[in-house]
C-alpha cells in the first residue's frame, strides 16, 4: 500500500501527466526538449512502420469494422503507440504519449515536402485519430473540451420539437429519438455531412447526432494539419541547412524499414541456368519485366543494371556469377568482351564492394523503385504498377493470365496509388492463395516468399534440369510488394559518426 501511495506521487508530479492526458491529441504544440540523432531516427522509424501499417489495414478491412479495428488495435499494441485510456494510467503509459507526440512531428518534417507526401500523410494521421477517437468512448467530452471543442448537447424540449426533422435528416428514422445525443454545431464545422445530407440545418447551425460527431472533429483535425504542414513546408530551408537533419529527412520521406537483402542467404544456390525458371516463377513484375527485356535486347540501360543487378546479388547470385551472366548478354548484344570489361565489368564489381569505397550496396526496396529516378524512353527500371500506362499495365496482366477479375482488383489499386499493394494483390492471384499472410515490401522479399510457397519452406535447391521456359515467352507470374514492414526488423543502433553515409548509400533501402 506504501508503495502505491509513492507511486501515485511519482504519476502526479510528472510533467508528462500534464502534457498527454489522453492517448490522441491535435498536436498543436510541438515538442520542446532535445532528443539524440539517433532517438530522433528510431523514433521517425517506428512511426513510420505504424502509418504503413495502417495504409496496409485500410485497403484489406472495411475502415471502421470490427476486423479493421481488431487488427489496427493488434497493430497499435505491437509497436507500443498509445490507443485507450486504460482505468490504471502508469508512468509507462505516459512515456509511450510522448514518443507518438515526438514521432508525429519528426515524420510531419519529413513529409511536408511535397504534395503527393501531404496528402499521404494526412490520410493515414487521420484514420489513425478515427480509431483512437472512437476508443475514448465516455472520455471524448473530455477530449473535446480539452481542445476547446466542446459541443453543447440540445436540451430535451428542442430535441422534441425538432423530432421528426432529426430522425428524417440522418436517416435515423427506425431509432428512438430519446436514445440519441443531439449537438448544435455551426454548419461549417459539419461540412463534409452538410454534403451528403447526412444533418439537419437551421439558422446556420447544424444538428449532429452523436455517432457522426466524429465527422467534425476529423474535420477539425484535418484543417489543423493541413494547415501545420503548409507552414512546416516553408521552414524547410531553415531545417534542411542543419547537415544532420537534412539526409535523414529526405531519407525518412521514402524510407525502406525492413529486413536488409544485402546478406545474401543462397549465395552460390543457384545456378545460372534457373534463372529463366525462376524469372517466371518467383520474380516480382519489376525484375521480371527487367529480366525479359535483358533477353530480348541484350542490354540495359544504367537505372535497369543497378535495379536489377543488386537484386541478383540479393537472391544469391555470387561476383563470379553475375560477370559471367552480364558479358554473356552483352557479348550476343554485340559489345565486344574487352568493352565490357572496361565499361562494364567495374560497375558490377563496385556494387558487390570490391572497388571504389568498397561499399557493399544493398538490393532496391520498393519504396525506392516508386519514388526515385523514375524511368524513361528506352528503359525498362522502376516498378510497373507506378510507372506504366493503365492499358498497356492491363494487356501485360492479361499476358500473364491474370482474370479479369483480379485484373480490375489489381487496376483499382494502382487508380488509389496503392502501388505495393497491387502487387501484394498479384501475388495472391498468381500464387492462388486467399491472403499472403505477410507485409510484402521488397523485391526480394517476393523472391524469398515464392520460393518458401513453392518449395514448401525449403530452402532453394540447384536444379540439374533445364530451364522450363525462357523469359521470352511469358507464362503466369509472380507480384511484387506492400509498404507494411515485418515486424522482426527493428532499426539496428546506428553508429551516429556515420549516419550521414549510411543513409546516403541505402542504409534502410
Amino acid at each position: 500500500m506504501l508503495f502505491s501511495r509513492k507511486y501515485q506521487r511519482r504519476l502526479q508530479s510528472s510533467p508528462l501527466v500534464e502534457l498527454y492526458p489522453f492517448p490522441v491529441q491535435f498536436y498543436e504544440q510541438p515538442p520542446t526538449e532535445n532528443i539524440s540523432l539517433q532517438d530522433f531516427e528510431t523514433l521517425a522509424v517506428e512511426r513510420l512502420k505504424l502509418l504503413k501499417s495502417i495504409e496496409n489495414i485500410g485497403v484489406s478491412y472495411i475502415k471502421a469494422s470490427d476486423s479493421y479495428n481488431k487488427k489496427l488495435e493488434s497493430e497499435l499494441r505491437k509497436l507500443k503507440f498509445p490507443y485507450r485510456v486504460s482505468s490504471e494510467e502508469k508512468l509507462d503509459d505516459y512515456e509511450i504519449r510522448r514518443k507518438d507526440h515526438i514521432s508525429h512531428f519528426i515524420l510531419r518534417l519529413a513529409y511536408c515536402q511535397s504534395e503527393e507526401l501531404r496528402r499521404w500523410f494526412i490520410q493515414q494521421e487521420l484514420d489513425l485519430f478515427r480509431f483512437r477517437f472512437g476508443e475514448l468512448q465516455e472520455k471524448q467530452q473530455e477530449f473535446l473540451k480539452h481542445n476547446n471543442l466542446e459541443y453543447h448537447a440540445i436540451e430535451a424540449e428542442e430535441k422534441e420539437r425538432q423530432k421528426i426533422k432529426l430522425l428524417n435528416s440522418g436517416g435515423q428514422s427506425t431509432i428512438k429519438i430519446e436514445d440519441v445525443t443531439f449537438y448544435k454545431v455551426p454548419f461549417t464545422d459539419a461540412l463534409e455531412l452538410v454534403r451528403v445530407r447526412k444533418v439537419y440545418l437551421k439558422n446556420g447551425f447544424a444538428y449532429i447526432s452523436h455517432q457522426e460527431i466524429v465527422i467534425t472533429v476529423l474535420y477539425e483535425f484535418r484543417q489543423k494539419l493541413s494547415k501545420s504542414l503548409a507552414l512546416t513546408s516553408r521552414s524547410l530551408p531553415v531545417v534542411q541547412s542543419d547537415e544532420r537533419l537534412q539526409p535523414l529527412l529526405s531519407h525518412l520521406s521514402h524510407a525502406y524499414v525492413g529486413q536488409d537483402y544485402s546478406v545474401q542467404r543462397n549465395v552460390g544456390k543457384i545456378s545460372l541456368e534457373q534463372i529463366d525458371s525462376l524469372a517466371t516463377k518467383s520474380y516480382a513484375p519489376c525484375m521480371r519485366q527487367l529480366h525479359k527485356a535483358l533477353r530480348d535486347n541484350h542490354h540495359l540501360r544504367h537505372g535497369g543494371r543497378m535495379q536489377y543487378g543488386l537484386y541478383l546479388k540479393g537472391i544469391g547470385i555470387t561476383l563470379e556469377q553475375a560477370l559471367q551472366f552480364w558479358k554473356s548478354e552483352f557479348i550476343r548484344g554485340k559489345v565486344d568482351p574487352e568493352k565490357f570489361d572496361k565499361l562494364y565489368a567495374y560497375n558490377i564489381r563496385h556494387s558487390f564492394g570490391k572497388e571504389g569505397k568498397r561499399t557493399d550496396y544493398t538490393p532496391y526496396s520498393c519504396m525506392k523503385i516508386i519514388l526515385s529516378n523514375p524511368p524513361g524512353q528506352g528503359d525498362y527500371h522502376g516498378c510497373p504498377f507506378r510507372h506504366s500506362d493503365p492499358e498497356l499495365l492491363r494487356q501485360k496482366l492479361q499476358s500473364y493470365k491474370i482474370a479479369p477479375a483480379g485484373i480490375n482488383q489489381i487496376l483499382d489499386l494502382v487508380k488509389g496509388m496503392h502501388y505495393q499493394l497491387a502487387c501484394q494483390k498479384y501475388f495472391e492471384l498468381t500464387h492462388n492463395i486467399e491472403e499472403v499472410g505477410f507485409s510484402l515490401s521488397h523485391p526480394n522479399q517476393y523472391f524469398i516468399e515464392s520460393q518458401k510457397l513453392l518449395n514448401g519452406s525449403r530452402d532453394i535447391k540447384k536444379e540439374t534440369n533445364q530451364p522450363e521456359g525462357s523469359q521470352r515467352s511469358q507464362g503466369s507470374q509472380p507480384a511484387r510488394s506492400t509498404c507494411l514492414p515485418k515486424p522482426e526488423s527493428q532499426p539496428a543502433p546506428l553508429d551516429m559518426e556515420n549516419l550521414e553515409e549510411l543513409l546516403s548509400e541505402g542504409y534502410t533501402e
